[in-house]
């Protein structure tokens, strides 16, 4: 598993925005700003369409006055689903990225075998601080939504 202090995994991660595609090497989105990145377990379900999407989207421009460029929210779903979702959700601040083929999750140590509930290889639900690349700080959901929402992200920013 990927941890404090290492650097994020070196894959491709896909976005849709007004009809366009585009793909970003994880050198582009970390290197050099300081990001927050969230995954959650799949696009369009209760909790992140509810809670965790919403609470993120809300906190933007908070997060940026703690000095973070970017909040990026991550799901093993397809770019096309990632930007339906964000429009749907009304997500205009948060980037929506897609890791279809799981690299980024996997390569984290961070999949899971959702398979008996017909969702297949998803990511756990977490939220991670990256500086130039490096990860300073992760949130990891052991079960439910406790830890990796926005608030307890701000709290970290505001005490670091």
């Amino acid at each position: 598993m990927t941890m404090t202090g290492q650097q994020v995994p070196a894959v491709n991660l896909y976005e849709r925005r007004a009809g366009d595609s585009s793909v970003y090497t994880t050198a582009e989105l970390f290197a050099g700003q300081t990001v927050v990145l969230f995954a959650v377990p799949a696009a369009y379900t209760p909790t992140c369409s509810n809670k965790h999407l919403p609470g993120f989207e809300a906190a933007f421009d908070e997060l940026q006055q703690c000095g973070v460029d970017r909040v990026i929210c991550l799901s093993v779903n397809d770019a096309w689903v990632m930007e339906a979702w964000g429009e749907q959700v009304g997500a205009n601040k948060v980037q929506m990225l897609a890791d279809g083929n799981a690299q980024f999750t996997t390569a984290m140590g961070l999949d899971q075998d959702l398979s008996q509930a017909g969702f297949g290889v998803r990511s756990k639900r977490y939220s991670m601080l990256v500086c130039d690349s490096k990860i300073d700080k992760m949130f990891i959901e052991d079960k439910g939504f406790e830890v990796s929402d926005a608030q307890t992200m701000l709290d970290y920013l505001k005490r670091s």
